[in-house]
């Protein structure tokens, strides 16, 4: 039986595959760089959103993609900024969002119209890892509310995460969280990662997150251009 269980995952990740690179390349022929963003439940990744939706949004004409197990909150949250929302996907219990799902939400985004797009995925640090969507990279949030050592405990997320965003900042001086051994252990395991820290409550780093944004979308207007 264990045997035809990993033959099973085997196609069902095979397929995601290939749907993923077809995500993809429907994309780039829009020049649209995605982020999927993804962390432990309550880092604040729709706080984030909802601050960089309601500062740069219409000026890097961002779409979101949100993904939660049950409710569509997120999504309404983030519609009070912009009318980009793709869609609210609800997994009905599943851990993460897959490409179909993405395939189907980008049918209800203007291509287009749109510079940047953000995945929210669902909050979780195990499965979202394992399973492209399509992005251009992962970017992981990572709370001060946390443990330092969250990073040694899932690899997989971090090992596969272009960046790093330190969230909830402004606690730092209410929680005994060493932030410079979380980073350290984020680049044991990946050494490549970029890190930014934000506060999305007091706006602390902030415009540095805003800025890696519109680097991202002048790479990709660059490559329009040069096309």
């Amino acid at each position: 039986m264990a045997i035809r269980t990993i033959e099973v995952r085997e196609r069902v990740m095979a397929r995601n595959d290939a749907l993923a690179a077809t995500v993809r390349e429907q994309l780039a022929a829009h020049d649209v760089p995605a982020f999927n963003l993804v962390s432990s439940p309550g880092a604040g990744k729709t706080a984030l959103l909802e601050r960089t939706l309601a500062t740069v949004g219409e000026e890097l004409c961002i779409s979101v993609i949100t993904g939660d197990v049950q409710t569509d909150n997120d999504a309404v949250r983030l519609a009070a900024h912009t009318d980009r929302i793709g869609s609210a996907v609800i997994t009905g219990g599943a851990c993460h969002l897959d490409a179909l799902q993405i395939q189907s939400a980008l049918e209800a985004i203007d291509l287009d119209a749109t510079g940047l797009l953000f995945i929210e995925n669902v909050g979780n640090l195990v499965c979202p890892a394992n399973w492209d969507l399509g992005e251009q990279g992962k970017i992981v949030l990572f709370s001060v509310t946390e443990g330092e050592d969250k990073p040694l405990k899932y690899p997989a997320m971090f090992e596969r995460a272009s960046h790093v965003v330190m969230t909830k900042t402004d606690l730092l001086a209410h929680v005994p969280f060493d932030i410079e051994l979380a980073i350290a252990n984020a680049r044991r395991v990946n050494p490549d990662l970029e890190v930014l820290r934000v506060s999305s409550l007091d706006g602390s780093g902030l415009a540095d997150w805003f800025d890696f944004l519109r680097r991202s979308v002048a790479r990709a207007r660059v490559h329009v251009n040069a096309g």
